[in-house]
């Protein structure tokens, strides 16, 4: 295990996977550069799997929501599956609100919960019994 990232989100790779934990609310541009250093990591690593973890966050605006499945469709593009955990109930309303559509976007709870849906999502997806769609 060790620290892929240099932005100011840390990325950690663990086996096959990729573990973004933001740790404060994000500015738009470090929510740019944790989307193009997750792209970066996943070509240079060849990860199956992002845990994108926003439990500290509370603030969440348009930009962010869209950013959060745009990074969810990039990674997939990638190869590798994503789950987004931690997200708090108010900022879950405030996504609805919004009116932002989360389509393709797994959630999670917990990262144990969500690192579990990871898990069998990738090895489902290597069986072949795991279809996008």
């Amino acid at each position: 295990m060790g620290r892929l990232g240099v932005s100011r989100v840390p990325i950690v790779r663990v086996e096959d996977t990729l573990i973004a934990t933001v740790l404060e609310d994000l500015s738009d541009r470090d929510a740019l550069l944790l989307q193009e250093d997750l792209g970066r990591l996943i070509e240079r690593t060849g990860a199956a799997g992002v845990l994108l973890d926003l439990t500290v966050v509370e603030i969440v605006d348009s930009f962010l929501g869209r950013l959060i499945t745009d990074i969810t469709a990039a990674s997939r593009l990638l190869g590798a599956e994503t789950i987004v955990v931690g997200i708090q109930p108010a900022v879950a309303v405030t996504l609805v609100e919004l009116g932002l559509e989360f389509k393709g976007v797994r959630t999670a709870l917990t990262p144990e919960k969500g690192r579990r849906l990871l898990r069998q999502s990738i090895a489902e997806s290597r069986t072949g019994k795991y279809r996008r769609g």
